[in-house]
């Protein structure tokens, strides 16, 4: 990201539970966990939807667990999102919505599109935190909060005004039509 970039008045932050994994076996760590076939399918069909919105963002932040990376790099791929600049950021493994915002919080304010990619319960926790009339109990897997914010710079979003963008999620029969 080129640090020329100017800044905008807006800012949205789309917050993205990572899609359906492989249940737990107790064998193997949480952490590396995989996508199941759903999860890869869902992933995939999340970002077109993104890409239809045309809501490519300027930098994706992931949770390291496998479920997350592998979520994160099929949507990203989706969009021609170079996947080498994923950054993964272990405070997101788990992470309670306190956590998350101070990752956010960190970001550069040229970054004006930023993707978080992580886990229930705090990613369904952070989006009711930011967006109180929000009506859905539970995230469910691979479903994207999108909200739109006036904030210059991402430490300022607990105090900014925020709204909804969207909200969508694999099997939404209201899913975009293609914009292209």
């Amino acid at each position: 990201m080129s640090s020329a970039k100017s800044s905008s008045n807006t800012k949205q932050l789309l917050l993205l539970r990572h899609a359906k994994a492989v249940p737990a076996d107790g064998a193997s760590a949480d952490i590396g966990r995989p996508l199941a076939v759903r999860g890869e399918r869902d992933s995939r069909r999340m970002g077109e939807r993104m890409r239809q919105r045309h809501a490519c963002p300027d930098l994706i932040l992931a949770s390291p667990a496998l479920r997350a990376r592998h979520t994160a790099q099929l949507v990203a791929s989706t969009f021609g999102y170079p996947l080498e600049n994923i950054a993964f950021d272990e405070r997101l493994y788990l992470a309670d919505p306190e956590e998350i915002i101070v990752v956010i919080a960190a970001q550069e304010p040229t970054i004006d599109r930023l993707l978080v990619v992580g886990h229930n319960p705090g990613i369904t926790d952070l989006a009711h935190q930011l967006l109180p009339d929000l009506a859905v109990d539970d995230l469910p897997t691979a479903a994207v909060v999108a909200l739109d914010t006036d904030s210059r710079r991402w430490a300022d979003l607990p105090r900014a005004s925020r709204r909804l963008a969207y909200y969508d999620f694999p099997k939404n029969p209201r899913a975009p039509t293609t914009v292209d």
